[in-house]
């Protein structure tokens, strides 16, 4: 083990790294915004700042796509790119751990290995961890010893329910609902019942905002482009109305968690029912998710206390003690 170690977790909104002996998590967004054929023009927040807003010439996208890499060359520049940010430009000879869903081919589970491999970043060694152990660990659970435990992680393309026990996973699914869809949804209700287009920032921001929108009692205020008169407006939108466009992808999620629930063992269903579900990732922070998963599935349900870092501060954690590197793997074919 190097004195150099670090932990990736390939978000599609957000990536994040931590390093050895650290506190921080590094968190930036996962964007890439290039000129022309191939010129880097930003990355990162810079590019999220431009999403949206950039003129034909420069392309914004995420690399990412459903938690599996779409575009691999934008995102080895992005990884050598932040990487570069965290050694301020003289990048070291470090290993590296990387989380990986669990429901993905062996093949898109490698491309995470190759990725980090081929970013030159100096890589001594790569190991790959399921994204769902990282998890557990980050949120401070002991995942090898006997008991289960259900974790529901809350992306922003993807979300990733998994049963864990004794250091692995007894039973994972992956589904495409997240924290776009929950934007989309708010989207597609505004302009049904106001003719108004506004942005994905726009409804990003209304979703955020929500809990503390509903504690204070008042509306949410978009910006947008009227649909009949094509011009921009300034609309009120009731809490209410947010609320239920939101209700239909919830209920996914729940029906999903219950799904996983029937195919648990007994013994550790009785796990679950004892210490709950534990809920993390950057989209389960939505106003009464939580509240209508304990509602649906009629289990106390626990919030992460840093869920957009869970998976980050469990790699590190692996990075950090010897008792839990077991769970870090080659993937197949692969050799360090």
């Amino acid at each position: 083990m190097s004195s150099s170690a670090y932990g990736i977790d390939l978000g599609t909104c957000n990536i994040k790294i931590c390093g050895k002996g650290e506190n921080g998590v590094y968190c930036q967004k996962n964007m890439i915004a290039v000129e022309g054929k191939d010129n880097l023009f930003a990355f990162g927040d810079d590019a999220f700042e431009m999403y949206e807003k950039a003129p034909g010439n420069i392309k914004i996208s995420y690399p990412l796509c459903n938690g599996v890499i779409a575009d691999i060359n934008n995102m080895q520049t992005l990884v050598r790119c932040f990487m570069g940010e965290i050694y301020s430009g003289n990048i070291k000879p470090a290993d590296y751990y990387i989380a990986v869903p669990t429901d993905v081919t062996d093949v898109e589970k490698r491309a995470f290995y190759d990725l980090i491999k081929n970013a030159n970043v100096k890589a001594k060694s790569v190991m790959v961890v399921e994204k769902a152990i990282a998890d557990g660990l980050g949120l401070d659970i002991d995942v090898k010893n006997s008991q289960g435990v259900l974790v529901v992680d809350v992306g922003y393309d993807t979300t990733e329910i998994s049963i864990l026990s004794l250091g692995g996973i007894v039973v994972s699914r992956l589904i495409k609902v997240g924290g776009l869809k929950f934007d989309d949804a708010i989207r597609g209700a505004v302009r049904k019942e106001y003719s108004l287009i506004i942005g994905g920032k726009t409804a990003e921001h209304v979703k955020n905002e929500l809990a503390q929108l509903e504690e204070d009692g008042r509306d949410a205020v978009v910006y947008g482009r009227d649909i009949v008169s094509g011009l921009p407006v300034e609309r009120q939108i009731p809490t209410d109305l947010v609320d239920e466009s939101l209700c239909e992808h919830f209920g996914t999620i729940i029906d999903n968690i219950k799904v996983i629930l029937e195919r648990t063992p007994p013994e550790l269903a009785a796990d679950i029912y004892r210490h709950g579900i534990y809920l993390t990732g950057g989209a389960c922070q939505v106003s009464n998710l939580s509240q209508m998963i304990s509602n649906g599935t009629g289990l106390k349900v626990n919030v992460a206390e840093h869920p957009v870092s869970s998976v980050a501060l469990g790699l590190r954690r692996i990075i950090e003690d010897e008792n839990y590197r077991s769970v870090a793997y080659l993937p197949g074919g692969a050799a360090n």
